[in-house]
């Protein structure tokens, strides 16, 4: 599958999605938020990727936000429409089967923010800023950034960076809660990399039990998700991996999980 501004590399149980428009910053108009649904969509179904790493082309940019210039003349439904189509694919990205992790290359503001708090994980280059600047162009985080911010950093903190528009620097973003890890900027891709290859080797339904538990669990009241999580827990057991993980463990080898 080709697309105009998305850029995919297959490596051991990894997809690297890189977003592929240097010259606007990597920003996201919809022809590009087209190409990411698809790509997006054919990575959730194939058996063979385990972990897939979004970053963006160059050393500027991650995403800088969405594509002001297409934007601008939208009329209310369309701008509607825009952010829903948006928020559809971030929502893939946070309650997909994949684990998704986020390598900030440099600036990622609005929608580019939005998209990199829609991943499990979040590592930073040491010249990458964070934010969420809509304020300054009169309109609000349309893309999920009102309602996944303060669930990362806590609502007081949310709301100073949208109100005031003001970017974060990786260790200011590290400090509050908004990134995992900050690294040097030639150290990006292969820490992610490194990450990722941890996380394929692992059992792939545990995996994706965890995801579910935190991503549904978080949207329950407490009772409720320790119910959730039982439910879960309990569901392991019907599996492979529970049971050749821990005869492995009682034999001292590695265990040989089977993909599900």
């Amino acid at each position: 599958m080709q697309h105009e501004n998305i850029l995919l590399e297959i490596k051991t149980h990894v997809a690297i999605l890189t977003i592929n428009r240097p010259k606007s910053l990597n920003s996201l108009n919809l022809q590009t938020l087209d190409e990411l649904v698809q790509t997006v969509s054919k990575l959730e179904n194939s058996a063979d990727i385990k972990v897939v790493i979004i970053t963006g082309t160059g050393e500027k940019a991650f995403v800088a936000g969405g594509d002001i210039a297409a934007m601008q003349p939208l009329k209310p439904m369309a701008a509607r429409e825009v952010a829903l189509k948006a928020q559809k694919l971030f929502n893939a990205i946070e309650f997909g089967k994949k684990v998704y992790l986020a390598a900030i290359n440099g600036y990622a503001l609005g929608g580019g923010c939005e998209l990199a708090m829609a991943c499990d994980i979040r590592i930073a280059s040491t010249e990458a800023k964070l934010g969420q600047p809509e304020i300054n162009l009169g309109i609000i985080p349309g893309w999920g950034g009102t309602q996944r911010l303060p669930r990362l950093v806590g609502k007081g903190k949310a709301k100073e960076l949208m109100y005031t528009g003001n970017m974060v620097d990786a260790k200011q973003a590290e400090q509050i809660g908004l990134v995992n890890q900050v690294v040097k900027k030639e150290e990006l891709l292969p820490k992610t990399l490194e990450l990722a290859g941890q996380i394929a080797e692992k059992s792939q339904m545990a995996i994706r039990l965890i995801k579910e538990a935190v991503d549904n669990g978080l949207e329950m009241d407490t009772k409720n998700a320790f119910i959730y999580e039982a439910d879960l827990f309990g569901l392991c057991f019907a599996g492979h991996d529970q049971k050749e993980g821990m005869q492995a463990f009682l034999e001292k080898r590695k265990a040989q999980w089977k993909d599900c």
